[in-house]
């Protein structure tokens, strides 16, 4: 299956035990809405869906539609998830057509692996760059049907 998501898309993670401190800062700050859905909080910039249905992603809606993404997930800039250890903090995460080939050429390219994962929705690496940062590669795989 040929992976849907536009090269270079990002996301960004935030670890943090209190979503509605977080809600409170960031949503005067930048407009930001925060939807709890259980597992984490969504966090989205209203109209950032549109934006990218006119520009780099045309059929954002409708193949968000197809596995049932839940609403204003098109509009989702990040995400707020419980705090896994240490300091709150940001974490990217780009997506890429291949989890494998991606961490492959990170490698070549002075990259660490640390860690991989295959989720029901995605298969991640966790690398660390030549400059010691921290990132995940994220391909996008969701069940089949």
């Amino acid at each position: 299956m040929k992976n849907p998501i536009p090269k270079n898309t990002i996301c960004l993670w935030f670890e943090n035990n209190d979503a509605e401190a977080a809600a409170r800062f960031y949503k005067p700050l930048f407009g930001w809405e925060f939807d709890d859905l259980g597992f984490a909080t969504m966090i989205r910039r209203p109209g950032y869906g549109d934006h990218l249905a006119a520009t780099v992603d045309p059929g954002i809606r409708e193949r968000q539609e197809s596995i049932s993404a839940p609403p204003g997930f098109a509009d989702a800039i990040a995400w707020l998830a419980p705090l896994t250890n240490g300091q709150h903090h940001w974490h990217v995460t780009f997506s890429v057509a291949s989890r494998d080939d991606s961490a492959a050429t990170a490698e070549k390219l002075g990259a660490v692996l640390i860690s991989s994962e295959d989720t029901e929705w995605a298969k991640t690496a966790l690398i660390r760059d030549p400059q010691g940062a921290e990132l995940t590669l994220s391909q996008f795989t969701p069940p089949s049907p």
